[in-house]
């Protein structure tokens, strides 16, 4: 009786390249390795399990019905490994992959940035792809992975009602001014003053939010003298002087630049959450990198903002 020796899982790889390619110079591509080499070991595989995988053709190679049947088996063994090698990383903390995080671009380089990098330096293998915009991407649709937003409530769209959701902090918001405008023009002593000056107004995507509503209820006589439709077009806009604007103070109070006139009455408050679609919920390096952002998000609203998360001693 024939003794069939052993074999690893190497022996399989260049039996399913050849299978996919149809070809030993397209295995070799797909392997990486010369063409002889992906040749010598297909014949000694087939000389191991005393059987022929492929039949040789002009065209190419072509699965005989034993490397049919046995092709099938190969692919199951490769799915096996695959799961193996995932509870390894998973196991060993190292984690690989691409995740698509969206935010809107004041939030970008204060918050999100850092707390990327500090989860980078634990999950190096991960592939963080950072989509700034202040569009909604929708996450149902796979727009994105995950998303950092504010809302002045819940997040309210229907696409976003299945969502899983955490809130993680909230931003007053305020009236500021440039020192420059304030020198020239004074700043309002009341609510019903903001009307007597130039204010600088939400437009595009940002024309209805609570910020934008605010300002056009308490000022709707003010002369509008400048139009972003960003956050940061806003601040840019105000401290050049062109205006006053309701921004959050998160952004502007360590601003040298502005000066806060006004507190909105009642307070305006928004908050900021983190959503990430529940079918990625079981996927390790998605819900690795959601946990930790709470987190982080949590230390950074702690910590000096030149001390970057991930970097303070949480001894």
């Amino acid at each position: 009786m024939h003794n069939r020796r052993s074999f690893d899982w190497d022996d399989l790889k260049p039996f399913l390249a050849v299978a996919r390619a149809g070809s030993t110079l397209g295995a070799a591509k797909l392997l990486g390795v010369s063409q002889p080499t992906v040749q010598r070991r297909i014949a000694a595989l087939e000389k191991s399990l005393d059987c022929q995988l492929f039949e040789r053709h002009p065209s190419g190679y072509r699965l005989s019905a034993s490397g049919a049947e046995l092709c099938t088996c190969a692919e199951q063994i490769e799915k096996a490994v695959d799961d193996f090698n995932r509870q390894v990383q998973l196991h060993n903390g190292r984690l690989s992959g691409a995740i698509r995080v969206t935010c809107p671009e004041p939030l970008a380089s204060a918050i999100v940035a850092p707390i990327i990098g500090a989860f980078k330096r634990q999950q190096p293998d991960v592939c963080i792809e950072l989509l700034v915009t202040d569009l909604a991407l929708d996450l149902a649709s796979g727009e994105a992975d995950i998303a950092i937003r504010a809302y002045e409530t819940a997040p309210h769209r229907e696409s976003e009602s299945t969502l899983i959701q955490r809130k993680i902090g909230e931003a007053p918001w305020a009236v500021y001014a440039s020192r420059i405008y304030v020198e020239r023009y004074g700043k309002p002593s009341s609510i019903e003053e903001v009307s007597r000056h130039a204010i600088v107004a939400s437009d595009g995507t940002a024309f209805n939010t609570p910020a934008a509503r605010w300002l056009q209820n308490q000022a709707p006589d003010a002369v509008v003298s400048a139009r972003s439709s960003g956050l940061l077009g806003l601040l840019n806009l105000v401290k050049a002087g062109a205006g006053l604007a309701l921004l959050p103070v998160g952004l502007c109070e360590r601003d040298p630049d502005l000066v806060r006139v006004l507190d909105p009455s009642p307070p305006l408050i928004a908050s900021f959450y983190l959503l990430m679609h529940p079918d990625l919920r079981s996927t390790p390096r998605f819900r690795t990198f959601f946990d930790f952002f709470v987190s982080e998000f949590r230390l950074y609203r702690s910590v000096p903002r030149d001390e970057a998360p991930g970097q303070r001693s949480r001894g």
